[in-house]
């Protein structure tokens, strides 16, 4: 009896042992992580880092501000729907234009809007707007509906609106949204058609309000310098109120060939221009409306710095003729239909060194 208690007490003081120096080794253990970590505070100490402080200076507003400030107001984003189609007519502008092959060689357009004969892409993009993006470009021949966005400005306090007519063109519903418009999913108030006049890409659309607009001043695009500062404001990407600036690169450029460009002679501008801003204004250092933002050239669909616009002086006359009792513009004609690019043939048989046969009176 007494062996066996003598054999549980040294058992007992083994255990306690074990304990004990188990208890050693994590305070141990313990202690150097714990002087270990402050060792590598120490060692990458921000103590002596003072903090960060903002100035707050006062810089005086540029021009570029102040236009900004008192045209803003008076830019509006134009959305529109077109809803499908039966015969699934799609029209002849889009995202792209129909194909240019080159400069000398009038394109054949094969009735996609996009593409002439050969296929190639043509360089010239008129619709700033175009589809939304991952919207499906269909005439509406089992296609849905339909958006595209583009700009515009308010020109009389009554709510009248320019824009480009390939903003509106085909659309079924217009949707207008002011500045002061609350930046929601609303899509904006109802605008109608007033007057297009196809031939300058220019159309004057209405919204009803209870309240007087702001509005744009016009200005002389005559006037317009090559090298003068502009400024543009629009919805690029239906990004509302975004202003970019650049100068006057070239005056009197003509982009499309024969008779389709006879009515078109740009102000062209390296501002930055994209898709949506097609409407805006393109506006000179005292804030007025020198050309409504048009076309571009680019190969990749965005800005690429050379924009067009339709100047002032043009864009007053088409106004003032569609907000008329016939609500178009009406240009005299010759009154008769020629054949181009006589062959040789025709011309020895004519005594001809060069000229036009006149087809038709």
């Amino acid at each position: 009896m007494n062996r066996l208690i003598e054999r549980l007490r040294s058992r007992g003081l083994v255990s306690s042992f074990a304990i004990l120096a188990t208890a050693s080794i994590v305070l141990v253990a313990g202690s150097f992580a714990a002087h270990g970590v402050r060792g590598q505070e120490k060692q990458n100490g921000s103590g002596d880092a003072a903090p960060l402080k903002i100035v707050h200076s006062t810089i005086p507003p540029n021009d570029f501000v102040r236009i900004a400030k008192r045209v803003g107001p008076a830019v509006v984003n134009i959305d529109t729907e077109t809803l499908p189609k039966e015969n699934g007519a799609h029209g002849r502008r889009g995202f792209h234009l129909h194909a240019q092959p080159n400069p000398q060689q009038s394109p054949e357009d094969n009735g996609d809007g996009d593409q002439g004969g050969d296929g190639a892409q043509n360089p010239f993009s008129w619709f700033f707007g175009g589809q939304t993006p991952g919207a499906p470009d269909q005439g509406g021949d089992g296609g849905g509906v339909q958006e595209s966005l583009g700009s515009g400005f308010i020109v009389d306090p009554r709510g009248y609106i320019l824009t480009n007519d390939h903003v509106i063109d085909k659309a079924d519903k217009i949707y207008v949204k002011l500045a002061s418009d609350p930046d929601n999913e609303d899509m904006g108030r109802p605008a109608r058609v007033i007057g297009v006049d196809k031939a300058t890409d220019l159309a004057v659309i209405k919204i009803d309000t209870n309240t007087p607009l702001p509005t744009v001043t016009m200005g002389d695009s005559d006037a317009v310098q090559v090298g003068d500062w502009v400024e543009a404001i629009g919805s690029p990407f239906d990004l509302q109120q975004t202003v970019t600036a650049g100068i006057i690169s070239a005056k009197n450029r003509t982009i499309e060939p024969g008779s389709q460009g006879q009515f078109q002679h740009f102000l062209q501008t390296d501002a930055a221009i994209n898709p949506g801003n097609s409407g805006g204004p393109l506006l000179n250092m005292n804030g007025e409306v020198i050309g409504v933002n048009t076309a571009i050239y680019t190969q990749s669909s965005g800005n690429e710095g050379i924009g067009f616009a339709m100047p002032s002086n043009t864009v007053v006359s088409v106004y003032n003729d569609l907000i008329g009792p016939g609500h178009k513009v009406t240009r005299g004609s010759i009154g008769i239909q020629f054949r181009e690019g006589l062959s040789a043939s025709v011309n020895r048989m004519y005594g001809f060194k060069n000229g036009v046969l006149v087809s038709e009176v």
